[in-house]
């Protein structure tokens, strides 16, 4: 088995695989890559069990079509050291040695056979939905941030994806802070719902094209299969109920503040670094035209406060929200202006984009008080 590839092409590859390798494999050989030569087509695979993932790389020259798998780490490790170079690689069928040739180096390692790798389930019962590669990308940036991760309740550790013949809709929470976004340029031809685990997601976000590519999703009740440009990733779907998240978004919210993104962002940033570090919490004073931001942490005699102006409608009030969950959620908005939505004191706000540049597009974050200080 002998095949000659780019070496920075394969680096490029190996990296986006090298996500789905897991620190703690209960199989010694998860921690390689599956490495199969067909013709002029190279595949390569990495799986964790729960993920499966596939790249198909060009070679200028291949012989004897085989497969074999090779040292994840130590292989990455030394395609890092190379400028842009061909590099040879020559498999010994009988003793799985690799020989990689490079310029003038040459370096040897010991393969294992490909038939320990677990081979990945094949599907059947699949529906089909193509879905743009840009609208998953915004999807999986505005959702990630706020999944739980208490390994009491899985659920709520992945992001869960409603499709319905209106709109296709993803959901996260840690029962802190919630985030929906919706797309309405998007739709199934089915009602169909599905909780999609964190981890091959951060995988995606980062190979994802930012463009208006087509992405194809095979899903059936425990697995989903992504496939785009020359890679394929299966994942196994989280099993379980998701919490009726419709039913913590509270509908009568009177007291409203808009205000410049990133004034607030700013001043959140400046005001919770003298905040408790245990509650990091940010209090709100709203009067009038008048938004007060004050912290304290009484142990280190510490405290802050900052005054902005602002559109407010309502009643004067004052609510204290988690300074770290306010900061993620405002920086992962890209509009000018935001609105935040109140009750009470002791009643989950709500903020909203105010100019979304896609009409299609419908963002509603919600983040839940903490008790004040008196």
């Amino acid at each position: 088995m002998k095949f000659i590839v780019s070496s920075s092409l394969l680096l490029k590859n190996l990296s986006a695989l090298s996500g789905v390798l897991s620190a703690s494999n209960t199989l010694p050989i998860l921690d390689d890559f599956l490495f199969e030569l067909n013709d002029e087509t190279l595949l390569i695979t990495a799986s964790d069990l729960e993920t499966t993932m596939t790249v198909t790389v060009p070679t200028s020259k291949s012989e004897e079509p085989g497969s074999v798998t090779i040292p994840a780490k130590i292989l990455l490790d030394t395609l890092k050291t190379f400028a842009d170079i061909p590099v040879s690689f020559t498999i010994d069928k009988e003793t799985l040695g690799v020989e990689i040739s490079a310029g003038e180096g040459k370096y040897k390692l010991i393969g294992h056979s490909s038939d320990e790798f677990p081979q990945a389930p094949s599907l059947e019962d699949v529906t089909l939905l193509k879905i743009k590669s840009s609208l998953l990308l915004g999807a999986f940036n505005m959702t990630i941030f706020a999944t739980g991760t208490d390994e009491l309740r899985p659920v709520m550790s992945g992001v869960f994806c409603e499709l319905t013949p209106d709109n296709i809709t993803f959901v996260a929470t840690d029962a802190h802070k919630l985030v929906r976004y919706r797309r309405n340029d998007a739709t199934s031809e089915t009602s169909v719902s599905f909780i999609l685990p964190k981890k091959p997601l951060n995988q995606l976000r980062n190979i994802l094209p930012g463009d208006d590519s087509e992405v194809r999703m095979d899903y059936n009740q425990t697995n989903v299969v992504f496939t785009f440009d020359n890679v394929k990733m299966m994942c196994r779907l989280i099993d379980g109920k998701y919490p009726n998240y419709e039913a913590v978004i509270p509908n009568e919210n009177p007291n409203v503040l808009t205000i410049d993104r990133s004034s607030i962002l700013n001043s959140i940033k400046r005001v919770a670094i003298f905040a408790n570090q245990s509650t990091h919490q940010v209090r709100l004073k709203l009067s009038g035209k008048e938004l007060i931001l004050s912290s304290e942490d009484i142990d280190f005699y510490n405290e802050a406060k900052e005054r902005l102006t602002c559109n407010y409608e309502g009643e004067d009030m004052e609510i204290g929200f988690n300074s770290r969950f306010i900061q993620e959620m405002l920086s992962n908005l890209n509009t000018e202006q935001v609105k935040i939505k109140m009750s009470a004191p002791n009643r989950a706000g709500l903020i909203l984009p105010v100019d979304t540049k896609n009409k299609d597009e419908d963002i509603l974050m919600l983040v839940m008080p903490v008790m004040l200080n008196q």
